[in-house]
């Protein structure tokens, strides 16, 4: 049976995360909801053990599939880009990974669908969303691409790996007045995009330079 320390560990104490606060602050992330949200969920959970004792650096970690936990920043910052025109009800994840982004997203959203393609992934992260009694999220294994259409539509979209161009599958599953934040682009030219959904027009605003694994097709078991 799969445990997690829930605790804290050696580096995991909360003076720790509130470092890590306080250069998410000093790095421009400025609310609150978010800041909070991130104090609370312990990362340290959602790396493998070996590496635990690095889970409070502002730096993405490997997690196995040749997949990462994004850098604390970049879940910060993402998330108040999807919360910046007010509180979210129902929002879509596209990319699991380690379940972190979508524990964030639990805490400020009413309920969280996460989709993920790489089935070990998605198993683990399960795992840590029950040991942490997030009950609001719910979770597929799927082409990320496609989203969730029997749950659209959703109030905020985060994408967590980066495609050449957004999925127009994607974009139809917003409401009216809804947000998709995603990194968009080639490796190595990557830039993180907000899409504002008007009736059945989409205003795009480039943030800044990012770096993600690609969005990929298809299920791995």
């Amino acid at each position: 049976m799969t445990t997690f320390d829930l605790q804290g560990i050696g580096m995991t104490s909360a003076r720790t995360r509130k470092r890590l606060i306080e250069r998410l602050k000093e790095a421009g992330v400025k609310d609150h909801e978010v800041l909070s949200a991130m104090f609370s969920v312990p990362r340290h959970i959602f790396v493998d053990e070996a590496l635990a004792h690095r889970a409070y650096e502002d730096t993405a970690l490997p997690i196995g599939h040749a997949q990462t936990i994004s850098q604390p920043y970049i879940v910060a910052r993402m998330s108040e880009l999807l919360r910046e025109k007010g509180p979210l009800g129902r929002v879509l994840e596209v990319g699991t990974g380690s379940g972190y982004q979508a524990a964030i997203m639990a805490r400020l959203a009413q309920s969280v669908y996460t989709v993920e393609r790489i089935e070990p992934l998605l198993t683990r992260a399960v795992k840590r969303f029950r040991a942490l009694r997030l009950d609001n999220i719910y979770s597929r294994l799927s082409d990320g691409s496609w989203g969730w259409q029997e749950k659209a539509p959703f109030d905020g979209i985060i994408v967590t790996c980066a495609p050449s161009v957004i999925p127009p599958e994607l974009l139809d599953q917003l409401v009216d007045g809804g947000r998709l934040v995603a990194p968009v682009g080639e490796d190595g030219a990557q830039v993180l995009k907000v899409y504002q959904r008007t009736g059945d027009r989409f205003v795009e605003k480039t943030v800044e330079s990012v770096r993600f694994v690609p969005l990929l097709p298809g299920v791995v078991r």
